[in-house]
């Protein structure tokens, strides 16, 4: 079978940095580096003009940062964007999420990492570094009152998927585990969100992450 063929923008403000990452990226066959960057701004212009399948962002960058061009491009566009962070910071995460970036990769890790979030994102699928997966994990910050009297509304199938959108399972993933179809999944995540009170695209995701430790485990 053909390997599928991915098109990809770089863009990181360290020159060493950012041609290890293509290095790496250069080595796997059907991956295509349509353009670098140096800053945001260039980062953003090739991304518009170039349509790449997966963008790979440093989180921090003169001018514009990965995140602010990962918000500035909600809903614009089919590039999937992986951003490259130093931190292990769940507010970030939490708010790179919730502007639908699909990637989130430990810089330290990235040549080990870079090549599977790529193959992952692309496919419409999240990818985590192993080393932020504390990112998932509840901590003792404050969330909403109401949290607990609205997750208890929910049927234990929708607590189940509630908990595999909380370690980023993808609806096909999600269906695997259960024995359900794709359909199925999709009008759960339909009322499940109904039922919470909340809407946007990537909200349930957020919602789900935010209170992991009141779902049960899958």
């Amino acid at each position: 079978m053909k390997n599928k063929s991915y098109t990809i923008v770089i863009a990181d403000d360290h020159p060493l940095y950012r041609k290890g990452v293509r290095q790496v990226l250069e080595k796997e066959s059907g991956f295509k580096i349509l353009a670098e960057a140096s800053d945001g701004e260039a980062a953003l212009e090739h991304i518009r003009k170039m349509k790449p399948d997966v963008a790979v962002l440093d989180i921090q960058m003169p001018k514009l940062s990965g995140l602010h061009i990962a918000c500035r491009l909600q809903l614009k566009t089919q590039t999937r964007i992986i951003l490259l962070t130093m931190f292990n910071d769940k507010k970030l995460f939490l708010q790179a999420m919730d502007y639908g970036v699909m990637g989130y990769v430990l810089k330290d890790a990235a040549v080990n990492d870079i090549v599977a979030a790529v193959k992952d994102v692309a496919e419409d699928k999240y990818y985590l570094s192993t080393s932020l997966s504390g990112l998932l994990v509840p901590g003792n910050r404050s969330r909403p009152s109401n949290a607990s009297v609205l997750i208890s509304g929910l049927t234990p199938t929708e607590l189940k998927i509630l908990s595999l959108i909380a370690t980023l399972n993808t609806n096909k993933e999600i269906a695997d585990t259960l024995f359900i179809s794709q359909r199925t999944v999709e009008n759960h995540r339909v009322n499940i969100a109904h039922k919470l009170n909340i809407s946007g695209t990537h909200s349930l995701l957020k919602f789900a992450i935010k209170n992991k430790d009141l779902l049960p485990e899958v």
